[in-house]
């Protein structure tokens, strides 16, 4: 279902196995359900804030109160695109991408994670690619940045294959415990070389103006 004071809702991404999409309530509790199945190995914490510590019991109402807030909280100079990802109907994670004062600065950072059923499988590095296309293509963006934890090799090695290089480190507190990051930057030169992925993008004109942009 689509809205048309919310045109975000018909935004699609496909590449050749996935769909990434705005999600609908049933593809928030198929997220949720994934979260509680578990994103990583459980001795191991990926993520700078570390949400999948929770209690099981918590992550499904978590889960929905963050995109819910994503959602409220949008505004021109400061949007975070939180789209599900989707292989042969079901969703299997999620795709983020945020811009602060996008219109002037015209870069964004990325953030993902899949069930960990799906891992190894190639799916983080389309999904990637698929919302990297997105930022370039269809936003004209200049810089897309992410960063990962150094022991981190799966989320490197995406942004390796990908054609970040390395924009120095950060010192994190993960589990009471300090840890370094790797920050990594992918400008639109380089960015021109690594794509290979064939993406159709689809709803985006109408959303442009909630970019900061003009159609």
């Amino acid at each position: 279902m689509t809205s048309p004071h919310w045109p975000l809702t018909g935004l699609r991404l496909r590449t050749p196995r996935l769909e990434l999409r705005w999600p609908t309530v049933r593809d928030l509790d198929e997220l949720a359900a994934l979260a509680v199945e578990g994103v990583h190995d459980p001795d191991v914490q990926p993520f700078g804030v570390a949400w999948t510590d929770a209690p099981a019991a918590e992550l499904p109402s978590r889960t929905l109160r963050y995109f819910w807030g994503q959602w409220g909280s949008w505004r021109l100079h400061d949007w975070t695109l939180h789209l599900v990802v989707v292989h042969d109907g079901a969703v299997v994670g999620t795709q983020a991408m945020r811009g602060q004062d996008f219109a002037i600065l015209r870069e964004v950072r990325t953030g993902s994670w899949l069930g960990r059923r799906h891992h190894r499988q190639g799916m983080g590095t389309e999904m990637r690619a698929a919302m990297l296309s997105l930022a370039f293509e269809g936003l004209h963006a200049e810089y897309a940045l992410s960063t990962a934890q150094c022991d981190n090799m799966a989320s490197l090695g995406v942004s390796r294959k990908l054609g970040y290089a390395k924009d120095g480190i950060e010192r994190l507190v993960v589990r009471e415990r300090p840890v370094t990051a790797q920050r990594l930057r992918l400008n639109r030169a380089s960015w021109q070389a690594h794509s290979s992925l064939r993406v159709e993008t689809s709803g985006l004109e109408p959303c442009l103006p909630w970019f900061g942009l003009s159609p």
